[in-house]
């Protein structure tokens, strides 16, 4: 029988059955267009309002199908797992790339590429000395002294991740940088879990945090790729200049010099 020929009781249970088998191929989920697109590319002869409607609709009528994220499906066995932690997502290759290789790419990719910084360093370890952690990359906006209005340079942190079950770990430690920092980014592996980079897009949106995403496979070219942009807020200044006491006289001469 022909889809076009077909009750639209039938296109009901054709697609919803192909939705689940896609499902159950995706244990970390699937952004709902690319659902549909997979199921129409399935059912060719089906309507495509059809189907938008039926993927959409289908959290709202099956118990085993639910949308833990804005645009994003996954089967509940699936998320029950990824919430309980007793599923990771699988490595592909044991990784052997230290963390601190990226912290001067991103520093660039800072300077002159969103051009948030006129001048940033690579920093990491424990050069603050300091259980609240110290930034991976520290940058100054400063405006130049030829303009006629200056205002007082502004502070920018990151926190790089390449551990993909430390996110939690990362985003808390960025949201300590905020002490001191007019802006923090934060940057995690882009092959992190769908679920994971969707619940930290809004959790960095609703803490004024940017959030970037790079290739955690290629020191050479980590492709930072920008998810939500940092939106300035005022430091505590007693932090400040506490930290930035902290700081060698090279550092502050590269940045502030």
């Amino acid at each position: 029988m022909k889809n076009k020929n077909l009750s639209i009781k039938q296109k009901q249970e054709i697609i919803r059955k192909k939705a689940r088998e896609i499902l159950e191929k995706h244990n970390e989920g699937i952004r709902y267009m690319d659902l549909v697109r997979k199921v129409k590319e399935e059912c060719p002869g089906i309507d495509l309002r059809r189907i938008k409607w039926e993927v959409w609709y289908l959290p709202r009528i099956s118990q085993d199908v639910i949308k833990p994220e804005r645009g994003l499906l996954i089967l509940k066995k699936y998320y029950e797992e990824i919430s309980k932690g007793e599923t990771e997502v699988k490595e592909k290759r044991i990784y052997r790339i230290d963390e601190s290789v990226f912290y001067q790419h991103f520093a660039d990719y800072l300077v002159n590429e969103l051009e948030e910084c006129t001048k940033a360093i690579s920093l990491g370890g424990s050069r603050f000395q300091d259980k609240w952690g110290t930034p991976d990359v520290l940058g100054i906006y400063k405006i130049s002294e030829t303009e006629p209005i200056r205002p007082l340079p502004e502070i920018i942190s990151a926190e790089i991740k390449i551990d993909i079950n430390q996110l939690i770990t990362a985003f808390g430690q960025a949201c300590a940088y905020k002490l001191f920092s007019h802006k923090v980014y934060l940057v995690v592996p882009k092959d992190a879990s769908p679920v994971d980079l969707s619940r930290l897009e809004s959790l960095c949106l609703r803490f004024s945090i940017g959030l970037i995403t790079f290739d955690r496979n290629n020191s050479q070219n980590p492709d930072f790729r920008i998810i939500t942009r940092a939106i300035k807020s005022e430091p505590d200044y007693f932090y400040v200049n506490e930290y930035l006491r902290r700081l060698d006289k090279r550092d502050l001469k590269e940045l502030f010099g």
